[in-house]
């Protein structure tokens, strides 16, 4: 079970849970107030502050899909040494800027 998807287990063991879930993100992502670009700009930051190299890799084609360009991305990243320290930058600054380049 470790090499499955989190997300498909997720669904297959608690398909209610998932869809309230995915409602959620769904209801957040209507609201007017940010753009998608800034939305996934902000989604990378928060991530990348947390370490989580999986999920800032997995919304970078997203943020490029959106428009982000490259510096935005880096400085994205680059901004959580602020509040965060410099674990963003070093477990996650360099695959962002990897999966850019094959998105």
């Amino acid at each position: 079970m470790l090499n499955q998807n989190p997300f498909v287990v997720f669904k297959e063991e608690a398909s209610q849970v998932a869809d309230a879930f995915d409602g959620l993100i769904k209801a957040i992502s209507s609201t007017d107030g940010l753009d998608a670009k800034t939305r996934q700009l902000i989604y990378i930051g928060i991530k990348a502050s947390q370490g989580d190299v999986n999920a800032v890799v997995a919304h970078i084609s997203m943020a490029k899909a959106q428009g982000a360009q490259r510096d935005e991305i880096r400085d994205t990243i680059l901004l959580t040494l602020t509040v965060s320290g410099v674990q963003g930058i070093a477990r996650c600054l360099v695959p962002a800027l990897e999966a850019y380049e094959k998105c």
